[in-house]
């Protein structure tokens, strides 16, 4: 989700790359859950995200769809997003794999919109560094982490140039959309969401191969 805001009125100003040390140690989230309530739909799942669930979860897309995504518009395209449907945050709608305890019942294989919480990315020059977020998180920030040991995702570095194929790639339809008719925006999002969400992956094999065989295919 493409976000038009100043970096210096969210942030503390910096720009971090990957190996840097940030403020983001709170010790255990224990007793705290603010994060997962009332996200409306604004936690997006890229095709990594839906793989790592499919895996975690031993399910397909289809089924997923059920119980635990919605799909949305986003930035003018139709892209899947986390279902907002618990009870644990009372009034406030939360996030359907926020259990009783309040703790994420995925935590293992949760989307990379929550590992990265409360990081953000700022994109540029077909790349991205990080910033952190200074009035997102209601816990004390005490201990320096190196940033990618937070988010933490198994090889970092291919995962890092994956973020950026594509965010860019979803951005240039993007700002295509205003130029499409109907049904040439109809057929766009039957593409995106049939060839890298509800196409099966094989869970048992390395994603990022069978990312970009897709994407060299799509032709978008």
């Amino acid at each position: 989700m493409i976000r038009d805001v100043e970096l210096d009125s969210i942030s503390d100003g910096r720009k971090y790359e990957a190996g840097d040390l940030a403020k983001l140690g709170v010790g255990d989230c224990s007793g705290c859950h603010a994060c997962c309530c009332g996200m409306g739909d604004t936690v997006v799942l890229d095709p990594y995200d839906v793989f790592s669930m499919e895996k975690g979860l031993s399910k397909k897309f289809e089924e997923l769809q059920k119980d635990s995504i919605d799909l949305r518009v986003v930035d003018g395209i139709i892209l899947p997003c986390l279902k907002m449907t618990g009870s644990a945050c009372g009034e406030n709608e939360a996030c359907n794999f926020l259990n009783d305890e309040g703790r994420c019942s995925i935590h293992a294989f949760r989307p990379g919109f929550c590992r990265l919480f409360p990081l953000g990315r700022i994109y540029e020059n077909e790349t991205h560094k990080y910033f952190l977020q200074v009035d997102e998180c209601q816990k004390e920030r005490q201990a320096k982490i190196k940033i990618k040991k937070w988010i933490g995702t198994p090889n970092f570095a291919q995962y890092e140039k994956y973020v950026d194929t594509w965010h860019y790639f979803i951005k240039g339809i993007s700002e295509r959309t205003g130029e499409m008719g109907e049904d040439q925006l109809k057929a766009v999002n039957m593409g995106l969401l049939r060839t890298f969400y509800a196409m099966d992956y094989d869970v048992n094999a390395d994603f990022y191969p069978q990312f970009y065989d897709r994407l060299a295919r799509i032709g978008l």
